[in-house]
């Protein structure tokens, strides 16, 4: 019995002569592209009918829990009427409580009032067990389920809102669009199953061209069946690079194939590289615990040849030879000294420059940098960088504009503009901005020249080109992520479906 001939067997047996595709699947015992190139062709005879059901489903994120991080924020504020900002995180236990206060005013649990939080009616029914829909979604979702049977579960409860609530929070739960495929008889197929089940089965067709065909000389008798590449089929998930990683490599091709040379440096820099050599004065607030990660041990680090550190010293101090008058305060080796964990990969490009400012040079970087960021959907504490510099006698604000502007061409953006900005260290600056199709004009990073407080000292008298961009907002605007942590999270499901091209 061939395979149309199956299918319209079972179907027959069937309740409501309907069954879905992956049902055929189970009891044909074959494969699902198969089924559904007879079913397309079976289609096409008029004797079977085609449904398509699009749904949602419903699968734990990796943070999952039965409850909601505002259920449990609620209970440990323990019905106090009204709570100050300010003791929030000692409250909840929490450094960074803003998704809190988010949610808690967002479902009206809390009003917010200044700088306090004063609970609601609806908070007070919240504290004596009214639930909302979402949290018992939530409980639900311990695996996979759609949402047709959610509603099965959960009659009387609005689920339709409660996955709307949920949208968007894929650190609890991960919400995908699916599609069944239906088959069920026609008249006219009931008719043919029915005349089959007396006669025998249906004409068949080949499929394959086999050795035996061949030999036999039957290949001249037989009939083919044409060959649809735009059925549905079995979906294959290939070993792939990871859509981070892609994006690393592509941005690492784009600036070789302009003639750049890649440079490095250490994560743990000392305050020298990272701050002093960039004329960042040494009481500025980005140097602050609250800003960047020191380390404990060691605590401090060696500085290099100590001539360019005196030139950089007097600099700061009084100007040096830039005709600057400096930050005019007296400079401390001991700061020089801290170790850190870099804030930008400039330190990098910056000791590149260092070690040879003969001009003509093209520099550039991709690492790891480190600030002190709390960690929610746009920010981490640890991401990529993408620095570069241009050391040449020639170079202007054209020369930047169109190796930036060739960059992201590469990269796939239609266009890109710059807009004047403030830079500590390059005047003058510019912040870049690409268009990226659909996701329209974003900002990408800072750029400009280097002042003469920073090359002078270090030997350079030509022009520096420099910029400082992104990696991680790239690879979000590309792969369509809005949770920068999803790029970094073991998520299976988005690993398998990220496209391995534009």
């Amino acid at each position: 019995m061939n395979l149309e001939s199956g299918l319209l067997r079972a179907l027959l047996e069937a309740p409501e002569n309907r069954l879905t595709v992956n049902e055929l699947v189970s009891r044909l015992k074959t494969d699902q592209s198969l089924v559904m190139a007879a079913a397309v062709k079976l289609k096409e005879s008029g004797l079977v009918e085609i449904i398509e059901r699009t749904f949602e489903e419903l699968s734990p994120g990796l943070q999952w829990s039965k409850k909601l991080p505002e259920r449990s924020a609620l209970e440990r504020l323990g019905g106090e009427s009204a709570v100050e900002l300010s003791r929030l995180p000692v409250l909840l236990a929490k450094d960074d409580v803003r998704a809190e206060v988010k949610w808690l005013t967002r479902k009206g649990w809390f009003s917010r009032e200044r700088d306090r939080l004063v609970l609601t009616e609806k908070g007070r029914q919240a504290l004596a067990g009214a639930r909302e829909p979402d949290e018992l979604v939530l409980e639900q979702v311990q695996e996979r389920v759609t949402v047709p049977e959610l509603k099965k579960r959960l009659a009387g409860v609005d689920v339709e809102t409660g996955v709307k609530l949920l949208r968007g929070r894929e650190e609890l739960v991960r919400i995908r669009q699916r599609v069944e495929r239906v088959l069920k008889l026609t008249e006219a197929g009931i008719s043919a199953a029915q005349r089959q089940a007396e006669t025998g089965g249906l004409t068949a067709e080949v499929t394959q061209l086999t050795p035996e065909l061949i030999t036999s000389g039957r290949w001249r008798q037989v009939r083919f069946r044409r060959y649809d590449v735009s059925l549905p089929a079995k979906e294959v998930y290939p070993g792939k690079e990871h859509p981070l990683g892609r994006i690393i490599s592509e941005a690492r091709r784009a600036f070789l194939e302009m003639g750049f040379e890649e440079t490095a440096s250490p994560v743990v820099e000392t305050a020298f590289w990272d701050f002093d050599a960039l004329f960042q004065p040494q009481d500025h607030p980005a140097r602050e615990m609250q800003d960047t990660f020191y380390l404990a041990v060691p605590r401090t680090g060696r500085l290099p040849d100590p001539e360019l550190v005196a030139r950089v010293a007097q600099t700061h101090e009084n100007g040096g030879e830039t005709g600057s008058r400096g930050w005019q305060y007296r400079w401390q080796t001991a700061a020089a000294e801290r170790l850190l964990l870099r804030t930008h990969t400039t330190a990098a490009t910056i000791r590149a420059l260092a070690q040879n400012p003969s001009p003509p040079r093209k520099v550039f970087c991709i690492g790891r940098v480190f600030r002190r960021e709390n960690m929610d959907a746009t920010h981490l504490p640890e991401f990529i960088q993408i620095d570069g510099i241009i050391i040449d006698e020639r170079a202007s604000l054209v020369t930047l504009f169109g190796t930036l502007a060739e960059f992201y061409r590469k990269m796939g953006a239609s266009e890109v503009r710059f807009r004047p900005s403030y830079f500590p260290y390059t005047e003058p600056s510019v912040e870049v901005f690409a268009n990226l199709g659909r996701l329209g004009w974003v900002e990408m990073g800072g750029a400009g020249v280097f002042r003469p407080e920073v090359t002078i000292p270090l030997g350079c008298r030509a022009t520096v080109l420099a910029w400082g961009l992104g990696l991680e907002r790239l690879a979000m605007l590309r792969f369509g992520v809005s949770d920068i942590r999803k790029l970094y999270w073991a998520d299976i499901g988005w690993l398998r479906e990220a496209k391995l091209c534009r």
